[in-house]
């Protein structure tokens, strides 16, 4: 047996699997300090299916803390972020592109320092050791307590990266340091953002961690924990600890892998309609499509791993208007006193959904005077607004089945013009816990290589190999390990056979006995 929660911003869902047999799921509502509503949803899986914590073998959380921690620019610890690159690379400085506000919740400080590579691994410039001692006596008279180290095509090489984090821990011990060749891509301004978002985690992420361990703890369940990444992997709580950003997409991702077990669908588009909005994702081989661009976060430019997921805001918490428009605005978790269902005064989505006799929620007469013509009409835009999202996520003229998931997606007709029949599988309510449930382990390369005339077939091998061992090391199962994705990008305009090779490897989660 097996738990998967998964923590959003109005409520928390969890859920009992053997295998992949669903025996008990339960809705609650997420608690200002998260823990408590974890420890009543798992008292509610327990009432409803008694079970003995010590037969559950592993608990699987997705949340949302870390990405409303910097869209609310909340609790971040004093950043700084230091890049080797000169004499190159001077004419941005890090954080340059950064909403104002931010950089001042991070207490954004920066250095630049010689060093970092070429792309094929020669040095741009030696590391200079004395400068990065000075920026750490800086650092410490500041009050930094945690630092991004960025060097130019360290994916490539990480040597400097590596040394400067030596020299920097040595004088400041007590810091947290992140390295942006264990997070982010090729790309210097995107993988150092990256970089420096996570480092202003690291203090929430442990503190937060320890909070869903004790709360799985409390509850006697003695099994590891693991949380959600965003390409739909694990990762467990020590390396939640170290990279926080990995978890930033978790909910939709964690929906989309849940549509993927409870339809047998492993290639279609999936909409998952929540209190407040729809995410719209792709899935390819049972996972997320990556998005291939920059992902903007919070107004900053990235390029660590993220699905490709377009949100539109439509839920069941939408506010409906006379002239029938549907959202973005939502009354979010006071659903509960402000719909119309409940005895309020606000026409929401979920009024339309009960008058119209798809939900059976509140006092369903409480609405039975609503005109047909505006729950006709309101369905209707509804469903115009998700097919025309669905449409914009194809990339073929060939037809993609759409799995509707997520409490709200009772808002969805039984067919999207244009898009064709809508499955809404059994457990459709709690498909992001049980996507958190089911995850597997994962591990990637994504690195550009030299490749010589004739030793093309041995750079991929090894590259996969490479991802195959990362899986394997992570946790998986090396029985069950696979490549589910793999992408070779020659690079033109680079000399020596320069080819960007990015491989990614899953396996199954090796639970102890």
């Amino acid at each position: 047996m097996r738990i998967g929660i998964d923590v959003g911003g109005t409520n928390t869902d969890a859920v009992l699997l053997d295998g992949h047999q669903v025996l008990a799921s339960v809705k609650t509502s997420t608690t200002a300090d998260v823990t408590s509503g974890i420890v009543a949803a798992i008292d509610g899986l327990q009432r409803q299916r008694a079970f003995d914590p010590a037969a559950v073998r592993a608990v699987m959380i997705g949340t949302t803390h870390f990405i409303n921690a910097l869209v609310e620019a909340h609790r971040l610890a004093p950043t700084a972020a230091v890049r080797l690159s000169l004499p190159a690379g001077a004419s941005l400085p890090p954080m340059v592109d950064w909403p104002q506000r931010l950089v001042d919740a991070v207490s954004g400080r920066s250095y630049l320092v010689h060093g970092g590579h070429e792309f094929d691994g020669r040095h741009i410039a030696e590391l200079d050791e004395s400068e990065l001692r000075k920026a750490a006596d800086d650092m410490g008279a500041a009050g930094v307590r945690s630092v991004a180290i960025t060097s130019v095509f360290s994916p490539v090489n990480a040597e400097f990266e590596t040394r400067a984090a030596e020299i920097i821990g040595a004088q400041l011990p007590d810091v947290a340091i992140s390295l942006s060749h264990e997070i982010g891509r090729i790309g210097l301004l995107e993988r150092e953002n990256a970089t420096v978002i996570n480092a202003a985690l690291r203090e929430l992420a442990a503190h937060i961690v320890d909070g869903l361990a004790a709360s799985v703890t409390g509850a006697g369940i003695t099994a590891p924990l693991y949380l959600s990444q965003n390409d739909g992997t694990l990762m467990d709580v020590d390396f939640a600890r170290r990279y926080p950003v990995a978890t930033f997409a978790s909910g939709p991702t964690n929906s989309m892998r849940g549509a993927a077990v409870l339809s047998g669908l492993d290639t279609c588009a999936v909409v998952d309609v929540g209190g407040t909005t729809s995410d719209v994702g792709v899935l390819r081989q049972g996972f997320p499509r990556e998005a291939t661009t920059d992902v903007s976060v919070a107004g900053i430019r990235t390029n660590f791993r993220m699905p490709d997921v377009l949100s539109i805001g439509l839920g069941g918490g939408s506010r409906v208007r006379g002239n029938v428009t549907v959202g973005p605005d939502s009354v979010g978790y006071e659903l509960t006193s402000k719909a119309l269902v409940f005895g309020g005064d606000t026409l929401t989505a979920t009024d339309i959904a009960v008058a119209a006799g798809r939900a059976d929620i509140g006092d369903a007469s409480l609405v039975s005077h609503l005109d047909r013509g505006l729950v006709r009409a309101a369905l209707d835009r509804i469903a115009a607004d998700v097919s025309d999202v669905v449409e914009r996520m194809r990339t073929s003229a060939e037809p993609l089945p759409v799995v509707a998931v997520g409490g709200g997606s009772v808002l969805l007709p039984d067919e999207l013009a244009g898009c064709g029949e809508v499955h809404r599988p059994e457990n459709y309510a709690v498909a992001n816990a049980i996507g958190a449930a089911i995850a597997q382990i994962g591990g990637e390369v994504d690195r550009v290589y030299v490749i010589e005339p004739g030793r093309r077939e041995s750079v991929v091998d090894e590259a996969k190999q490479e991802a195959v061992d990362r899986a394997v090391a992570a946790g998986a199962s090396p029985a069950s390990v696979g490549i589910v994705d793999f992408d070779e990008v020659p690079i033109p305009y680079l000399p020596g056979n320069a080819t960007r090779i990015r491989v990614k490897a899953v396996g199954d989660l090796q639970l102890g006995a």
